[in-house]
């Protein structure tokens, strides 16, 4: 076999991934049959990483139920069973799948013109378009994991019957299973809805599901981040505005909103008028750019906006900051000349480039294509499709293509930045519009003297501020840059003696803009400083009599490491060199 061919079948390649992935799903099924024939089969995909299954269950699956369908798995996998795919017509695929309703519904739903297939294992056979790969023997059985087993609804529909989603994981060899699930529980101790409350940041609470609650260090986190965008922004020549959170129903059916996103919009009667509360920032923006005539000297107009929008979502899809109902998108709005377009598109990658790299955060980008529900005609979704992928092609960077998925009225690129742990996010986006401007009918004088249609990029760099601060508190698991750090140091005594020094080394390190607290507890000062590095604090100044009658402050850091004692105001010149020029410590 040449090189090329034998490397379709490695998990380097994505597609050979998930047929591994989708046909340990049936091996999953199958075992859980074995074992429960009552339980009923839903749907079983490959995902992003491994699988799940949806099942109906008379009762509820526990981590031995687990453990006893890893065994049954294994003992599929050794069977080394043979995998065939066969079709039906549509009379004998609803026989076949008789004891099986949310299968025979799926059946029922099927066009008439799409073959019904089904892939058999042994005595398991089950409807699935495949790829599937062609012996249950290819899957390593002591390379396979259950994760964990999660409520879903058929469908996705609340309405519907409530099911059993069992995720599960595995590789071809089990050193790579052990790497992922070292990984997996890294993650959990950067699970930023820990740390959210361990470090004070944020709550997440019953009486506002999907409605976080930022505490005082969370929004000294949050507002520094807000500063930060803010000074960005003005030397890219963005102004900012700010546009209401709830508007009539009119300007949303002008948007298409009403008509494409209602399903996500909360709306509510005013004075007998159906208005909404605002999903996204676009349609206000509008208003803005129409509120005044503009000519070809004013473009590109750059207006950045800190829009705080709400979504309905699920309440199983619910995900700390990740996935809230509530969130300020980081949003701005550009509105240029069709010359300018590409241009454009290249200062915000640009833009882009300076705050990820800020953070330490490489990225990949995708191209996201003309969706089926879309406004616009082919020709100009096309057009705009080239000039993103140009504008990336100028600067030497490349994407990959997601078909189909972007806004309904324009194509997109995706800014998928990766963390520490290797995890990706979906944070910044580019999206090419022509379609908003000409349904809001905007304008602007050419240098011909007659009237022309803009066209705007909806662009965000953060995502939303909550969602982003989820992303690095996990990345940084919590033990944030000095810059960004809430309480940057912590000023502790030794004893009563030197108490007074203390404050006043506080109270400078204060006055210099440095967000520092002060210990004067009657404890060990060991216990103190350990306290401090829990809280993540990037230093510890401790003082006693030695630095009370020198000035000076013994400096440790939240790593452990002890710096010695550094005349404070050197250490206070390092301090605000580090939080000046955002260093990475």
């Amino acid at each position: 076999m040449d090189e090329k061919k034998e490397s379709q079948y490695t998990f380097e390649n994505a597609e050979y991934r998930q047929t591994y992935w989708h046909t340990c799903s049936h091996i999953m099924a199958q075992a859980v049959k074995r074992l429960w024939p009552e339980v009923r089969l839903a749907i079983g995909p490959s995902i992003a990483e491994g699988w799940y299954y949806d099942l109906s269950a008379p009762f509820a699956f526990t981590p031995e139920h687990m453990t006893q369908i890893e065994e049954e798995m294994r003992k599929i996998c050794k069977e080394k069973l043979k995998i065939e795919r066969f079709e039906l017509p549509r009379d004998e695929a609803l026989e076949l799948m008789r004891d099986e309703p949310f299968k025979l519904e799926l059946i029922r739903d099927l066009p008439d013109d799409v073959p019904i297939s089904f892939y058999r294992q042994g005595e398991f056979t089950d409807l699935c378009a495949g790829p599937h790969l062609d012996s249950t023997g290819r899957v390593k059985g002591n390379a396979i994991r259950l994760l964990t087993c999660n409520a879903s609804y058929w469908r996705g529909d609340s309405s519907r019957e409530s099911l059993q989603r069992i995720y599960g994981i595995a590789f071809p060899k089990k050193d790579a299973l052990d790497a992922y699930l070292q990984r997996i529980e890294e993650a959990k101790k950067r699970d930023h809805r820990r740390l959210g409350r361990e470090l004070g940041l944020f709550l997440l609470m019953d009486e506002g599901p999907g409605f976080p609650f930022f505490l005082p260090k969370g929004m000294t986190l949050r507002n520094t981040l807000i500063d930060y965008w803010r000074e960005v922004h003005h030397r890219y020549g963005y102004v900012e505005i700010s546009t209401p959170v709830i508007l009539n129903r009119a300007l949303w059916e002008r948007s298409g909103h009403w008509d494409h996103y209602k399903e996500n919009m909360y709306t509510t009667v005013i004075d007998g008028e159906d208005y909404a509360v605002k999903p996204m920032n676009c349609p206000g923006g509008m208003l803005v750019y129409a509120s005044e005539p503009h000519s070809y000297r004013d473009l590109p107009l750059r207006c950045g906006e800190l829009g705080l929008v709400h979504r309905h979502e699920l309440s199983g899809a619910l995900h700390g900051l990740f996935r809230v109902r509530c969130f300020t998108q980081d949003d701005a709005h550009i509105f240029m000349t069709r010359e300018q377009m590409q241009d454009e598109i290249v200062n915000t990658v640009r833009l882009f480039d300076e705050v990820y790299s800020t953070f330490g955060l490489h990225y990949n980008v995708e191209l996201s294509t003309m969706p089926e529900d879309h406004i616009g005609t082919e020709a100009e979704w096309e057009q705009n499709q080239n000039i993103l992928k140009n504008a990336l092609t100028s600067m030497g960077k490349t994407c990959v293509v997601n078909e189909g998925d972007g806004a309904f009225y324009g194509p997109k690129l995706d800014f998928h930045i990766e963390d520490c742990l290797g995890r990706t996010w979906q944070c910044g986006t580019i999206q090419l519009d022509s379609q908003l401007p000409e349904r809001f009918a905007l304008e602007y004088v050419g240098a011909d003297g007659a009237k022309h249609r803009p066209v705007m990029i909806h662009r965000v760099v953060f995502g939303s501020i909550e969602r982003f601060i989820g992303i690095i508190t996990e990345h940084f698991a919590g033990a944030f840059p000095t810059w960004l750090a809430p309480v940057q140091a912590k000023v502790m005594n030794i004893t009563d003696r030197s108490a007074d020094y203390a404050r006043a080394v506080q109270e400078k390190l204060d006055a210099a803009g440095i967000r520092a607290e002060l210990d004067l507890r009657n404890e060990k000062i060991g216990y103190k400083i350990r306290e401090a590095q829990m809280q993540k604090v990037p230093y510890m100044l401790v003082v006693g009599d030695k630095e009370t009658a020198d000035g000076s402050v013994s400096v440790r850091s939240r790593t452990g490491e002890n710096r010695g004692s550094l005349p404070l105001e050197d250490f206070l010149a390092q301090l605000q060199d580090e939080v000046r020029t955002r260093a990475m410590n």
